[in-house]
């Protein structure tokens, strides 16, 4: 069996997700990955790059495979290599970004994790339809006579980050805002981590940070019906600190923001490249569930996320020592024809089963799937519904530049109302 020993034929292969050929198709790469079998060491990324489905979908729901380096690292081991990926000096975002419950494991991330699930159940979700339709329809009224709009800006950025604000007792006014914010943190979790970047994610953080004081002071004097007034209380009964509570509450906001936002734009740009499934779901409003799963699979918004192994393990045929740090590729996975067959990269409102991975796996599997969904159900079926026809208005729309995200900046449409 092979050992974990990159050799210099692995560091050979063309993947260069910062290119603009990536940004607008990054599948080839992907499948050239996947065709090489065993995972692809990159020492830029200081990680083994993963690919297929059986691969990323067994490191994602095992339990030894963790986000933190602090169960094999010593604090000095992993200061330096903060240091080697210019991941320090960064007093707030260490304090409420890079310590969160996205990035915790073990004792600490299933508390957290705890006191967010109580929150995020189902049935709240459920109850989240009438505002949610409420506020969309109000949003397509001031658009649908416009003729032509940018989907992304327009329409899919207006939506989650105000739906997620609501829930947690942001005023709408200062959405718009923390979406700036949002973006400017998550921006520096991509691998062009430049000074400028850094600067602009630290001063992000601070912000942030200063804005959850002051609603926080708001709440305690004048408690809510709102999820930031409950997390109050979970502080107030000792489950989890203030630091833990600002982390949690900025984690929820910004994972509210950007993803949702990328797979409406890269949903709606699937629906338009693929029109007889466009037809088929008008035909058929009952297939939005799987319509939607699909949109995940098919351009999934977040196709990247590191694991690090706490034990020697095996994966895809080759044995690596504990602390190895793999790059889980969920875009490549998503898209490998041994779990999704010959078909795999066609988009298919009916796709069914559909067991992507879109939303990670094991632990920290997405906590807002439900409520991103819902968002998703409701914008596209009222769109289906109130108009005639959708089509683009520009020849090609340009997707953004890196690895961790996967959206369209752009989505210019022409609209017919019905």
């Amino acid at each position: 069996m092979a050992t974990a020993t990159p050799k210099a034929s692995e560091t050979d292969t063309a993947f260069e997700p910062l290119s603009t050929a990536f940004a607008q198709n990054p599948y080839p790469a992907y499948a050239a990955l996947r065709d090489l079998g065993e995972p692809q060491f990159f020492p830029d990324f200081g990680m083994w790059l993963v690919a297929r489905f059986d691969d990323v979908a067994g490191i994602a729901r095992d339990n030894s495979m963790v986000r933190s380096p602090e169960f094999f690292m010593s604090h000095e081991e992993i200061e330096a290599e903060k240091r080697a990926q210019n991941w320090h000096d960064m007093p707030h975002h260490s304090r409420f970004v890079q310590f969160s419950m996205l990035d915790s494991d073990g004792e600490v991330h299933d508390r957290l994790r705890k006191q967010v699930f109580r929150e995020f159940t189902p049935a709240f979700i459920a109850r989240q339809r009438g505002m949610i339709q409420s506020f969309v329809d109000k949003l397509i009224d001031s658009l649908i006579d416009k003729g032509e709009i940018d989907f992304v800006e327009d329409l899919a950025a207006q939506v989650p980050g105000h739906i997620i604000g609501r829930v947690l007792g942001v005023p709408d006014e200062d959405c718009p805002q923390l979406r700036v914010w949002s973006e400017n943190v998550v921006k520096f979790f991509d691998i062009n981590r430049t000074d400028e970047r850094k600067a602009t994610a630290e001063k992000a953080t601070t912000e942030f940070y200063h804005y959850l004081q002051k609603l926080m002071t708001e709440r305690r004097a004048a408690p809510q019906e709102d999820l930031i007034t409950r997390l109050i209380a979970a502080q107030d009964a000792g489950h989890l600190n203030e630091d833990e509570l600002v982390s949690t509450c900025m984690l929820i906001l910004m994972a509210g923001h950007g993803s949702t936002i990328d797979v409406l734009g890269s949903g709606m740009h699937a629906l338009l490249r693929f029109p007889d499934q466009m037809e088929r779901l008008r035909k058929d409003p009952g297939l939005i569930h799987t319509a939607i799963q699909e949109m995940f699979r098919f351009e999934s918004p977040l196709p990247f996320f590191h694991r690090y192994s706490t034990t020697d393990c095996v994966v895809g045929g080759k044995a690596f020592p504990r602390g190895t740090k793999f790059g889980l590729l969920y875009g490549a996975a998503n898209r490998d024809p041994a779990a999704f067959g010959d078909d795999a990269g066609s988009f298919d409102v009916g796709r069914n089963p559909n067991r992507h991975l879109a939303f990670g796996g094991g632990a920290h599997f997405c906590l807002g799937n439900h409520l991103a969904r819902l968002d998703m159900e409701v914008i596209f079926t009222t769109l289906i519904k109130r108009l005639k026809s959708i089509s683009l208005a520009e020849a090609e729309p340009q997707y953004k530049p890196g690895l961790s995200v996967r959206g369209p900046k752009a989505l210019r449409l022409t609209l017919t109302p019905a």
